[in-house]
């Protein structure tokens, strides 16, 4: 028989339990997710560095468009074409040494039936397009180019001056409507929007990471609210090193040693739980070390942990470049071999499928 000391202490022992129940069941329902990036307002256009000159196209868009006819691609090779997108249904191949951009409605058909979207462009790199203007960075010349389409027809309408050294890589972020172009040499990334009911470009804002000055850093990803820049070259043999930094300020998060072959970095990709990283040259810049590597985290790469995929997908022996996505396929590009410097792939699982030559 229970007495009344004892119950007392029975009944204490199930409160606790109880009490201690429902603070997981509270604790738990009020945890949260990560909150994804927050949507950036509508650009007003009130605050800028710098307003995009017009074009004398740009001037008198609807004479310009009227008279202009559209060229077909001269070439049947590419010679270093260093980026392919897809954007309002057409394909676009950035064919570097060409100083051209070059698209189609389908891909794969010969380069030769393929039209001429820009050739005032001096080794352009990359190109994007929020659907209402087209980006393009004039590399030799430190400027942006922004074209205008209508009836598939791209007319420069606008440029903008005195972009860093070498502008290298451009990307249009939809969560922040920002175009981001990164001055390969200078440690600048510029950014540039435009209001919603009109095309004038603007330069809003430039951040810059002084710790990348001086050295050759080829690109940046942005994944969320960071920005990844990979691994640069120097004259000065400064050592390689990823850095996670804060997009909005550049501040870096956190640094990642890589050997000093893989120092000449292009690009970084996330892929499913990987990173898959094109790599140009070694730290001295010899090209003999160029490859595609993934490894499922940048602390492993000082240590030597990753895989080489090049060669077992690819072929290898060329320079692989940058990686694109479109759909559910990736788009890889390479130079220094003929016969295939524009490849597409997927993968699943972790498995690389569907590798293609495209040209």
């Amino acid at each position: 028989m229970l007495t009344r000391k004892k119950t007392f202490q029975i009944n204490k022992i199930f409160t606790s339990i109880a009490t201690g129940l429902l603070l997981c069941v509270m604790l738990t329902c009020c945890a949260k997710e990560p909150s994804a990036p927050e949507k950036a307002a509508p650009y007003d256009g009130k605050e800028y560095l710098q307003e995009s000159e017009l074009t004398a196209a740009g001037e008198d868009p609807d004479s310009a468009f009227a008279s202009y006819t559209v060229v077909n691609n001269y070439d049947t090779a590419l010679s270093v074409p260093t980026y392919v997108t897809k954007a309002d249904d057409l394909w676009f191949i950035v064919d570097c040494y060409h100083n051209r951009i070059i698209y189609t409605k389908e891909l794969g058909i010969p380069l030769n039936e393929w039209q001429i979207m820009c050739d005032q462009a001096t080794q352009p790199h990359t190109m994007a397009s929020d659907g209402i203007v087209y980006m393009v960075e004039d590399t030799e010349n430190n400027r942006v180019l922004v074209f205008e389409k209508r009836d598939n027809k791209f007319i420069n309408t606008q440029c903008l001056y005195e972009i860093g050294n070498r502008p290298h890589f451009t990307v249009y972020d939809e969560i922040s409507d920002t175009f981001y172009v990164w001055s390969s040499s200078t440690g600048e990334l510029y950014c540039f929007r435009h209001k919603p009911e009109d095309t004038r470009m603007y330069l809003t804002e430039i951040r810059k990471i002084d710790q990348l000055s001086g050295l050759y850093v080829r690109s940046f990803t942005i994944v969320g609210d960071d920005i990844y820049f990979v691994s640069g070259v120097s004259a000065t043999g400064a050592s390689p090193q990823i850095l996670q930094c804060d997009l909005k300020t550049l501040n870096i998060k956190k640094s990642y040693p890589v050997p000093d072959e893989l120092a000449g970095m292009v690009q970084i990709t996330p892929i499913d739980d990987m990173f898959y990283i094109t790599v140009s040259t070694d730290i001295k810049g010899n090209q003999d070390y160029a490859t595609l590597i993934r490894t499922s985290s940048l602390d492993k790469l000082s240590k030597g942990d990753y895989e080489d995929i090049y060669a077992k997908y690819f072929v290898g022996g060329g320079t692989p470049y940058n990686i694109s996505k479109v759909d559910d396929t990736y788009f890889l590009t390479e130079h220094r071999l003929q016969g295939h410097s524009i490849w597409s792939f997927k993968v699943n699982g972790g498995e690389i499928t569907d590798v293609t030559a495209l040209y």
